[in-house]
């Protein structure tokens, strides 16, 4: 036991010896060309992609060369424009349009349901509310509050209104909103409503301030009369409704019935290599609620227009649908520099090296059968050479070696 254990020691002291030994010595690069048209075929395609990849997609498409911005200050002003009649009303954009000041987020009223001439009392619980429906007073459970209800429940079962079954009586404005709602028409002429999106970005990390509506004499006289296309009005940042809908694939007639958001996305991405006026932005629209669950898609609101009849007080209940427009901003500003474009020259070039790595694994797992190559790669020199050595720069044919008879054994 005492022998096999001194004999692990011994092994255990020379494999540290030979490892902090080797730590210590150096490695240099040995010339070896092989005249091998396979091997070459492939170390030039290889060659061929690292470099095309590095010059069309770092340089060319992602400007690596250039210092780059991605989190610019940004500003938002919007406001919608458009009059319609609707039975016997004349609507305008105090009528339809939430908030009225503008802003990043801007809706417009499309369709309404509305329940008229409510009151603080007592009345039936709507049918569908969970365990409204009852046929004794011992079924109401006095001041439970049902989240999904309408109100405080008094303890009785009364009559549904006109009908014959029974629900739950509860303190709420009367009468509920699913009996007494009334269901407008779409506002169908919605769809020439106008939105105006002023937006200004600002780079300062190059102090470049762009807009997306140019500065003329005319002005008013133009965004009367303008209206966006992306070839021959770029900056007239002035939409219809009806457009952006159709650039979101969505069917404006679907979205008066149910609502819902739509994304505008401004996109600003700079060459601040080129003439200023090359920095514009370009427009993106997609709708952004889920339209899956229906019961949660689309999108809509409530509100109340209070009044006082006779020393009582009153209100209007609007269930409104409507589109939703939240404009988001991207922006992305690039510039020459000379750090940026000496690190990716530097990565590039470095990553030239990739290519003998990859040739020199397929000639030694592959071809080299015979361990002629890798006898000719690897050479260890312990001390310095008493005698004169071959050079390090060696030819190798795959059909035999110029410099020496490396012919036999060496199957490709």
């Amino acid at each position: 036991m005492g022998e096999v254990f001194h004999t692990f020691i011994m092994r255990l002291r020379e494999f540290i010896k030979d490892y902090f030994i080797g730590f210590l010595d150096y490695e240099t690069e040995k010339v070896m060309v092989v005249k091998n048209r396979t091997l070459g075929i492939i170390y030039r395609s290889v060659q061929f992609l690292v470099i095309t990849y590095f010059i069309w997609y770092v340089f060319i498409s992602e400007k690596a060369y250039q210092e780059s911005e991605t989190r610019p200050e940004s500003s938002v002003y919007t406001v919608m424009t458009g009059t319609a009649v609707h039975g016997d009303d004349v609507l305008d954009t105090v009528a339809y349009v939430r908030p009225s000041e503008g802003g990043d987020v801007i809706s417009a009223i499309l369709r309404r349901e509305v329940t008229y001439d409510q009151r603080q009392g007592t009345c039936a619980e709507h049918f569908k509310v969970p365990r409204a429906n009852c046929t004794t007073d011992s079924d109401c459970v006095r001041g439970e509050v049902d989240f999904k209800g309408h109100g405080r429940r008094t303890g009785r079962c009364v009559q549904y209104y006109n009908h014959t079954f029974q629900t739950c009586e509860v303190e709420t404005w009367c009468p509920v909103e699913g009996y007494a709602v009334v269901r407008e028409q779409p506002l169908v002429e919605a769809i020439d409503f106008t939105v105006l999106i002023r937006n200004s970005i600002h780079f300062p990390k190059f102090k470049v301030l762009r807009g997306n509506l140019k500065d003329r004499r005319d002005m008013k006289k133009y965004l009367s009369k303008c209206h966006y296309d992306e070839e021959t009005d770029p900056y007239c940042p002035k939409f219809r409704l009806g457009y952006i809908a159709n650039k979101a694939r969505e069917n404006f007639t679907e979205l008066c019935k149910t609502g819902g958001v739509i994304g505008v996305f401004i996109n600003w991405k700079c060459n601040l290599d080129l003439d200023p006026s090359h920095c514009k932005p370009t427009y993106s629209f997609r709708r952004l609620d889920l339209r899956k669950d229906q019961d949660s898609s689309g999108y809509y609101y409530r509100f109340a227009k209070y009044y006082s009849e006779n020393g009582v007080n009153s209100r209007t209940l609007i269930k409104a649908y409507g589109i939703r427009l939240d404009v988001i901003v991207h922006g992305h500003a690039g510039k020459f520099s000379p750090l940026p474009t000496i690190i990716s020259t530097v990565t590039a070039l470095t990553s030239v090296g990739i290519c003998t790595i990859i040739c020199d694994w397929i000639m030694l797992t592959f071809i080299d059968k015979n361990e002629v190559y890798s006898d000719r790669k690897f050479d260890e020199v312990i001390n310095e050479p008493t005698v004169p050595i071959p050079t390090e720069l060696s030819y190798i044919n795959s059909f035999g070696s110029v410099h020496s008879d490396l012919s036999d054994g060496v199957p490709l």
